[in-house]
């Protein structure tokens, strides 16, 4: 028997994956097509315009085919710089920027520069599952912190949770799973709370472009010491449907930079050409894109919110950008349940057993809707499903 590293070993496997395997051998009428509301991605391919950019690019510049810089391609890490500086009144140079293979390695990258095993990372829960599996695969402790009402972490809880070994607090706004758009004051606490104790606040805004808020949802930016405490993360996977090329952002500063460097060129030596091309154009031409899509995922959250508060003891925890985080009113574990409406109602969902500590009674109330994937329709649909099902 070859070994086997035995963290890896200890981490569960990807939720959405197993979701999936819950569809073999099932089968799904025409008149009540499977509704899939597992996985956070947008399911269309990126418009027209954006598509013939790239493909233009992957006949027209031999670049898009080499290695690239290991941070990212100059003009990409320099538009980033500069819009961010714009949206959050601040001051961001393109040498604090770095471009990822999706948001997902730029948390593995920021974590590897801050923890080792043996350490301590403060979640709150529910938690995004691969920030927790990452942090189990590399024998960190992730120390969960409970949110209370609106799905909102607090500041002051967490400073209870502070230890000797913590490296850093993670948040997620908007959130995976629950949804919670983070006030700018919670931030700031938070970001106040790590300066003081020596951590890194890992703010994960992957979902930002999908606010319901207008302006700058925080203004930690604008300190000008903000690089001493603050790591940024963010995808362009959500805004410009890129999810297949795989392009993320890491803000930091310079010094943490070169260390973000040496991790990105051992696991991927660069995030790949196309994607950051892609990504760059986009920015600089679907600005009013953007906008039409920011407004259909705020229409579907309407409709969501609307047709939860319609159903019999349904409670809606939580609902923004791509999610709503839901307390069912059945007398039966979540993972039960999604697995009975799946079979019963056509629908596949996530329980909240795989967003929170295997041992939280809270996890078997719960489930994630990723209502981003259906339409007002869709949403409809979903709504009499629920309504009808009866376990």
């Amino acid at each position: 028997m070859l070994p086997l590293n035995p963290a890896l070993a200890a981490t569960f496997r990807p939720p959405v994956m197993e979701a999936r395997r819950w569809l073999e051998g099932l089968t799904f009428p025409p008149e009540r097509p499977l509704i899939n509301l597992s996985q956070a991605a947008p399911v269309e391919p990126p418009p027209e315009a954006l598509r013939r950019a790239m493909a233009e690019a992957a006949l027209q510049r031999p670049d898009a085919h080499l290695y690239g810089p290991v941070l990212g391609r100059p003009d990409l890490r320099e538009a980033v710089a500069r819009d961010w500086s714009r949206a959050y009144a601040g001051t961001i140079r393109a040498d604090e920027v770095a471009i990822t293979q999706g948001c997902n390695q730029a948390f593995c990258a920021a974590i590897q520069t801050l923890a080792r095993a043996g350490d301590e990372v403060i979640l709150p829960t529910p938690w995004y599952f691969n920030h927790k599996m990452w942090l189990d695969m590399q024998g960190i402790r992730a120390v969960p912190l409970r949110c209370g009402p609106g799905m909102l972490p607090d500041a002051a809880e967490a400073a209870r949770l502070v230890s000797d070994r913590s490296r850093a607090i993670v948040l997620v706004s908007p959130n995976n799973p629950s949804g919670a758009e983070y006030p700018a004051e919670l931030l700031r606490g938070f970001f106040d709370l790590a300066r003081s104790r020596g951590l890194a606040l890992v703010l994960d805004e992957t979902y930002r472009d999908f606010d319901a808020r207008e302006g700058a949802p925080h203004d930690l930016f604008a300190d000008p010491d903000w690089g001493d405490t603050l790591i940024h993360l963010y995808s362009f996977s959500k805004a410009y449907r890129l999810t297949g090329h795989r392009v993320g952002a890491l803000i930091a500063n310079p010094a943490r930079m070169a260390e973000v460097e040496k991790f990105l060129d051992t696991v991927a030596i660069c995030a790949g050409q196309l994607g950051q091309i892609g990504a760059a154009w986009g920015m600089a031409n679907l600005r009013d894109w953007l906008a039409g899509e920011r407004a259909e995922i705020l229409a579907r959250r309407r409709a969501m919110a609307q047709g939860m508060a319609a159903l019999p003891g349904w409670r809606v925890k939580g609902c923004g950008a791509y999610f709503a985080w839901v307390e069912h009113p059945f007398a039966m574990p979540a993972p039960e349940l999604a697995q009975r409406l799946l079979r019963q109602a056509g629908v596949l969902l996530l329980p909240g057993s795989m967003f929170m500590p295997a041992d939280d009674p809270e996890a078997a109330r719960h489930l994630r809707i990723a209502f981003a994937n259906a339409d007002r329709d869709g949403i409809a649909a979903l709504m009499r499903r629920l309504e009808a099902f009866r376990p």
